[in-house]
């Protein structure tokens, strides 16, 4: 088997930073150590003091295969994941057609084993008269159902209370919600078009504000509460949201909470300059709410930070706001921002591995990842906190060739990306080698 020894790493690990060599041997880290001696057949990675982190779990992402491949393929977007350091990625079912039988969930999973770059796992896609497919669902096999619990589109919109109740009290697997009420949103619109003639960007965090994100979060939460189910909640954006989650520890939790990238980094004051580009759902909001949810990572309340990366082309973006469709490419930059945060005395690095790496392995149970130990999947990435990185449209690797990050100066650099023991990106470049990525497993 293959071996790779990381010399003189900052390996960041279970809320410590430490001086360390890595070996890694086949697809799994067989040696933490302050000093290994070398093998004749090591391939050596000097890290000259760089970080060594636990690759990313990201639990949300819209990859847009099949039937949207205009936007980005499985193909397209887990290679730009995996220039960001993402190792595993669980994977929307708003696709077309949307993903709501295990036969569809199945046909996914084949595509990702052809060509995915990252570690992979795919949601069924809840709908008002599918609960039997839900039912099928393996907890070993299967990350989660995915409800939309309003304001979404075509049959994947759950808004009635029994479905709802049938849902929260049979799922198998754990639940995550996107939570925008569409009543709610409905009695915006009208009240917003009363005094004009149409809406227009700096109207998204109106149309969908606090009050739309909190009625469906805390609906969503009482339904879990009165089954037992397990939740988790999609994309946070609201302090007021934050009422409804308990601080501290992952560990034993019931119902978790999420915040984006996105959310953390931009804040209603940004659509001036960026305009539809930074539309997405739910809306970007208040930089006090930007700042609270900086705050609960801190406090716990939320729990893990993902990216929802939903590319979508310029095109289609560069129209009417109301015609604009909702999201961002978000994965190749998603750990940069966090970095960025680290920089700027926001987080620390170790928070930061927390919630984008232990914390989602954690909650999902994911098998063997998420951590730097030793038998554990050698899903690594080495940044380097003392380069940068200068982001481009055209120097980004989705399948669309636009960032909302265009212009801008990262205080970070990805050096090296490894998935399964294999080396798969390096300072820019991806080595020609078979892909190594499998599927996802679940100890539950």
């Amino acid at each position: 088997m293959s071996s790779t020894l990381i010399k003189n790493a900052r390996v960041v690990n279970e809320g410590h930073v430490v001086n360390a060599d890595v070996r890694i041997v086949g697809k799994r880290i067989e040696k933490i150590h302050v000093n290994i001696e070398r093998q004749p057949d090591d391939i050596v990675i000097q890290a000259d003091g760089a970080y060594l982190l636990p690759g990313m779990i990201d639990d949300q992402v819209h990859f847009r295969e099949p039937g949207l491949t205009h936007k980005g393929t499985i193909a397209s977007e887990s290679r730009a994941a995996v220039a960001g350091g993402i190792t595993s990625f669980m994977e929307m079912p708003n696709v077309d057609p949307a993903t709501t039988t295990i036969e569809a969930l199945e046909r996914k999973f084949a595509i990702a084993f052809e060509s995915s770059f990252a570690n992979y796992s795919f949601y069924l896609g809840a709908t008002e008269d599918n609960l039997q497919e839900i039912k099928r669902l393996d907890p070993k096999k299967h990350c989660g159902v995915k409800v939309f619990m309003g304001a979404s589109t075509g049959n994947l919109l759950v808004e009635n209370h029994d479905a709802l109740e049938s849902i929260f009290r049979d799922s198998p697997v754990l639940i995550v919600t996107h939570c925008e009420s569409g009543a709610v949103i409905a009695k915006n619109r009208s009240e917003l078009l009363a005094n004009k003639a149409q809406l227009k960007i700096h109207d998204h965090p109106l149309l969908r504000d606090d009050q739309a994100c909190f009625a469906s979060s805390s609906y969503a939460v009482e339904l879990a509460k009165k089954h037992g189910s397990q939740l988790h909640v999609l994309h946070i954006t609201t302090e007021k949201e934050l009422s409804l989650f308990e601080p501290g520890s992952i560990e034993g939790k019931q119902i978790t909470a999420e915040a984006c990238v996105h959310h953390l980094w931009f804040s209603d004051e940004d659509y001036a300059e960026y305009g539809n580009l930074i539309k997405c759902n739910p809306a970007i909001k208040k930089a006090s709410d930007r700042e609270a949810l900086i705050q609960a990572l801190d406090s716990g309340k939320i729990d893990i930070i993902a990216t929802d990366h939903a590319p979508h082309t310029l095109e289609e973006k560069q129209v009417d706001y109301e015609q604009a469709p909702a999201g961002l490419p978000l994965v190749q930059h998603a750990l940069l921002t966090l970095l960025d945060h680290v920089y700027h005395g926001r987080m620390t690095i170790e928070q930061v591995v927390l919630k984008v790496a232990h914390n989602p392995a954690i909650r999902y149970a994911i098998e063997e990842r998420g951590f730097i130990r030793e038998g554990y999947y050698a899903d690594l990435v080495l940044v380097n906190c003392d380069s940068t990185t200068d982001v481009t449209n055209e120097n980004s690797l989705y399948h669309c060739k636009w960032s909302p990050f265009n212009g801008h100066q990262f205080h970070s650099a990805i050096e090296r990306t490894w998935v399964n023991g294999q080396q798969v990106f390096e300072r820019g470049e991806f080595p020609s080698c078979p892909q190594p990525a499998m599927r996802l497993t679940f100890s539950r």
